[in-house]
Parts: structure tokens; sequence; C-alpha cells
């Protein structure tokens, strides 16, 4: 069972809902810190905003992995600690950016609508879950975002798909495994959680 109680706390609520995947979470520790976050992470949406528009989506080859290659700029922000007037605009941001690249991508290539929706609704499920959580004092552990793929493993899974040939099946097996771990994740997670109310002044 996961010990929920002794994840340690963020030092910014903001940094746990950016939701990073462990290369961009690499990519902040070689700045340690330094680059604020939303400077990159504006360029990479006006660049990806072109992508989309110029129809790199549909491409067949590597060229589809632009978008993830494009996101990764936001990658060095991961370690700032989130603290300007503006930063807490990141994570939605990131959320916006990867809905619409996993949608761009999956409708350009004729992936069937319901594993478009399936790999979305898994998505929403876990920044969900994630947000609330956090605004209970829930803590999700630290590996939840490694294995969870994070934003950048994510795009780099849905591209792979593509590249391969494969992306409706690509689809599939990715909204299977997400769905899969964060409900998991999800139920252990808040089973753990500490009891209050009630439950805890009959413990007393």
């Amino acid at each position: 069972m996961i010990s929920v109680h002794m994840t340690p706390v963020p030092r910014s609520r903001v940094v746990a809902y950016r939701d990073d995947g462990p290369l961009s979470r690499g990519m902040g520790a070689l700045v340690a810190g330094q680059l604020p976050p939303l400077p990159p992470l504006v360029v990479a949406a006006f660049v990806i905003a072109i992508l989309v528009a110029i129809g790199v989506a549909g491409s067949d080859d590597w060229a589809v992995l632009a978008f993830a290659v494009t996101l990764l700029l936001a990658g060095p922000g991961s370690s700032h600690p989130h603290d300007g007037r503006l930063d807490w605009l990141a994570p939605p941001m990131l959320r916006l950016i990867e809905y619409v690249c996993v949608a761009a991508v999956g409708f350009a290539h004729h992936v069937p609508p319901v594993l478009i929706f399936a790999l979305l609704g898994a998505l929403a499920f876990h920044h969900y879950d994630l947000v609330y959580r956090i605004r209970q004092r829930v803590y999700p552990p630290p590996w939840l975002s490694t294995f969870g793929l994070g934003w950048d493993g994510r795009l780099i899974a849905v591209s792979l798909g593509v590249v391969a040939g494969w992306p409706a099946a690509g689809y599939a097996l990715l909204a299977l495994y997400l769905w899969g771990f964060f409900c998991w994740e999800s139920a252990t997670c808040w089973l753990a959680a500490p009891r209050s109310g009630t439950e805890t002044a009959e413990g007393e």
C-alpha cells in the first residue's frame, strides 16, 4: 500500500500540477531553477499552433515528433519554484497544449474517435485527480509522474505510434495503460490517506 502521508510536500503546488515526466524533470535539473517557466512555454505554444495550422499533425514520418520536441522547450522550467505573479498559468497551458496535440494527431491519422476520447479521458481523469488530491493535501507519490510518463513522455509515445505505422493501436495501448495505472494509483492513494473527522475522533 502506498504511504501517502509520508510523501514529501512539494515546494510549490503549481509545480506539482505541471505533471512533468522524467525527461522534463531532467532538463529542469540542468538549469537548477534559473529559467522562468512562462517565456519558453509561450514560445512553444506559438510554434505548436503554427505546426497544427500547416498540417504537421498529419505527417507519417519523424516530423510528427516536432510537437513533443517543441513542447520540450518548457522542460527546463520544471525546476523553477513558479512563484511569479503569472506562473500559475504554466500547468493549464501544458494541459491545453497536450490535449490539442493528442487530438490533432489522432484525427489527422484517422484514429477512431472513441480511442482519441479514451486517451483524452484518461488524461482528464488523472489531472482532475491530481488537482483534487493536492487541494486536500493528499500529495501524490514522487513516482506517479514517472510511470504516468508525464506530458513529455505521453506526447513522445503518441508520436512513436504514428511513426511505427500503428496510430490506432498506439492510442489504444496508451489509453489502456494510462486508465489502468491512473485508476489503480488513485484508488490506492486515497485508501492509504489518513482518515479524518468522525473516524479519527473515534480512534482517539
